[in-house]
């Protein structure tokens, strides 16, 4: 009886850290101890089955969302809100100039931007989505530029040893990028190391960054710094930030449009 209490209770215990790391997109070995009262060494054997099971996913000094993309879960991201994403896609194609080279970050969010971008004229789309590729190739005769290298099925992202350096050698008008996650201190995060250092190669070869997130992301945190939202001029989004966020926003001069 006594191996079927703790067992109960260890199952309990999953189900309460996946919980909190769903709902905070990354959480300290720290927190998880303080919000569960149990110790440290606990939850460390705790992360430690769940990460194994592909639940979770270990990262120094914590754990956030396995960042694991499968074709199933995309397809429900794309379909979840789409007509906000639609708008999003259009407000942002419509801060677009003619002729502008523009960097399109990976995502259903990012594949919204592009349908709306076949309204712009002699674009230069640099981007390293096949499905955003793909689409603008169909459907534009914009000049499109890719990264070589593997080719992640779910979502159509293509990573490469030398993708980063590749993205910077173009001069980029605006980056248009997506985040996991908006922390209420301003800082972005996202879930993948090889995404975070593609985007910030973008980030930094850019004049204007235009931050395409939900009202999901506000408040997430995932496991990867991506830098704080004061990289972005132009936050596009389909609700209003809470106060805390809000108020860095407009402390870092971003511009918000909420639809």
């Amino acid at each position: 009886m006594t191996d079927e209490i703790a067992a109960a209770k260890k199952a309990l215990r999953h189900r309460r850290i996946i919980e909190i790391v769903g709902r905070r997109g990354f959480s300290s070995v720290e927190e998880l101890a303080a919000s569960l009262a149990v110790t440290t060494q606990t939850i460390r054997r705790d992360l430690t089955e769940l990460s194994a099971s592909g639940l979770l996913r270990r990262y120094h000094g914590g754990v956030g969302l396995s960042g694991e993309v499968d074709q199933a879960n995309y397809r429900r991201r794309k379909e979840e809100q789409a007509e906000a994403k639609r708008r999003m896609g259009r407000c942002i194609a419509g801060m677009i100039p003619d002729g502008a080279t523009v960097f399109l970050d990976t995502g259903t969010t990012l594949e919204a931007v592009a349908e709306a971008l076949v309204a712009r004229r002699c674009l230069r789309i640099v981007t390293y989505s096949l499905r955003v590729a793909n689409y603008l190739s169909e459907n534009t005769d914009f000049a499109l530029s890719m990264p070589g290298g593997q080719v992640r099925n779910a979502d159509g992202a293509v990573f490469g040893d030398g993708a980063a350096a590749f993205l910077r050698r173009f001069q980029l008008d605006v980056a248009v990028i997506g985040a996991s996650g908006i922390d209420d201190q301003g800082m972005m995060s996202d879930d993948d190391f090889e995404e975070v250092a593609l985007v910030r190669a973008a980030v930094a070869r850019a004049r204007t960054v235009i931050l395409a997130a939900d009202a999901t992301k506000f408040g997430r945190t995932a496991a990867v710094n991506l830098g704080p939202i004061g990289d972005v001029a132009t936050l596009v989004t389909d609700a209003e930030p809470g106060p805390a966020l809000g108020a860095i926003l407009a402390a870092a001069h971003v511009r918000v449009h909420v639809l």
